[in-house]
């Protein structure tokens, strides 16, 4: 029997109402705007690069464990489920799913603690404030804009699917954000739409999910050890219940399948609860609820709480990944400081940027360059710089 289409609920994002795109453009003949937006960040050169950018592993550790483009590729198939199954539009959720890494530097988390050390005095660094910037700005592929000239509603989602950012523009590093706002008011004040807070929670349904995978793939705890974490746990235990002769390699699997089912039932039911709750009853409503409307009920959020404890003592601290984080922050430094003392030696295009530039406007072109770098890039240009051989 075939599966229900879910009705369309009155709060969905209507493509047909959008606030447009900051450039005017003709309608396209053949896709919404929402899916004109999602094709655009796919043909990007900042989405194809995400392919060798680290999620925790370096790239280059292993074929099996996730990348940015293969989290965001599973971040983006949750998020349209989710929203079509609530009724909300597909491709919205979609498009803010596959943009919300764009802007992450190499080797993950620490690329990004190093790159925020680095501009310390020179406006800063935050990932999202980089994708942003990588939509609106460094992406250069047509005529008549910088950017991709998203729709409203895509950019609204891109920089405020985690809530309003008001209180982030006091920094340094959201200064581009002001400087947009100021001539496109995206109401950095209330939430996004529906769909772009899917996204957000589908961020957080894959990465955990997938970490789990990945932690025991690489040998840092295995299932018996996560039998006692909350969330996972109870999945161990079913799913050894139901195949106890089952793989441990498709145990693993079977277990991550069903927790992310779990999370999946657990938001969508939350979220209709606080819908009928307070009544919301159009788009305009989820933004002016006061708070999220998608959102993991209080239970699922306590267990999750108590997982991601679990994942940082025993895999985001881990010796093995504590050393890559070393080596990366160390590659990372020494390429920034030789840029910024020679910018000459970065490739010719960067240069240019760079060389009419004050000290922070240099700066902020460095860390651009090495930003959009894939981890496989960043160590070979840093083997290249800093090791007199004979290259390829």
């Amino acid at each position: 029997m075939a599966a229900t289409v879910p009705v369309r609920v009155s709060y969905a994002q209507d493509p047909d109402a959008s606030r447009g795109r900051k450039v005017a453009e003709p309608a396209s003949r053949t896709r919404t705007d929402f899916a004109r937006d999602r094709d655009r960040i796919i043909h990007t050169s900042a989405f194809r690069r995400l392919k060798e950018k680290t999620q925790v592993f370096v790239a280059h550790e292993g074929d099996h464990f996730r990348t940015r483009l293969t989290h965001s590729l599973e971040v983006a198939q949750i998020a349209r489920s989710v929203a079509t199954a609530l009724g909300l539009d597909g491709d919205l959720a979609e498009t803010v799913a596959l943009a919300h890494d764009l802007g992450h530097p190499p080797f993950g988390h620490a690329g990004e603690d190093e790159l925020q050390l680095q501009m310390k005095g020179f406006g800063g660094f935050d990932h999202n404030v980089q994708t942003f910037r990588v939509v609106t700005k460094l992406e250069r592929r047509y005529p008549r804009f910088d950017g991709l000239n998203l729709t409203w509603e895509t950019l609204e989602g891109v920089i405020k699917h985690n809530g309003p950012v008001t209180d982030q523009l006091a920094k340094p590093s959201w200064s581009a954000i002001k400087e947009f706002d100021a001539e496109y008011d995206l109401r950095l004040g209330g939430w996004a739409s529906a769909e772009a807070q899917v996204a957000a929670l589908a961020d957080d349904i894959a990465y955990n999910n997938h970490d789990v995978d990945d932690g025991v793939q690489a040998g840092l705890f295995n299932l018996a050890e996560l039998e006692t974490v909350p969330l996972i746990g109870p999945h161990v235990l079913s799913a050894r219940a139901d195949y106890p002769r089952c793989d441990p390699g498709i145990l693993r699997l079977e277990a991550v399948r069903r927790m992310i089912g779990a999370m999946v039932e657990d938001v969508m039911a939350e979220t209709r609860r606080r819908a009928a709750g307070a009544r919301v009853e159009t788009a305009e409503d989820v933004r002016n609820l006061g708070h999220g409307l998608v959102a993991f009920s209080r239970d699922m959020a306590e267990d999750l709480a108590q997982l991601r404890l679990f994942l940082m003592e025993r895999m985001y601290r881990h010796w093995r990944v504590n050393r890559t984080r070393s080596q990366a922050r160390r590659m990372l430094a020494e390429m920034f400081k030789l840029f910024m003392s020679e910018p000459d030696v970065m490739p010719a295009e960067w240069y240019a940027r760079a060389e009419a530039r004050d000290e922070a406007g240099r700066a902020r072109v460095v860390c651009d360059y090495i930003a959009g770098m894939t981890d496989r890039f960043a160590i070979e240009e840093h083997r290249k710089l800093f090791n007199l051989d004979v290259w390829n």
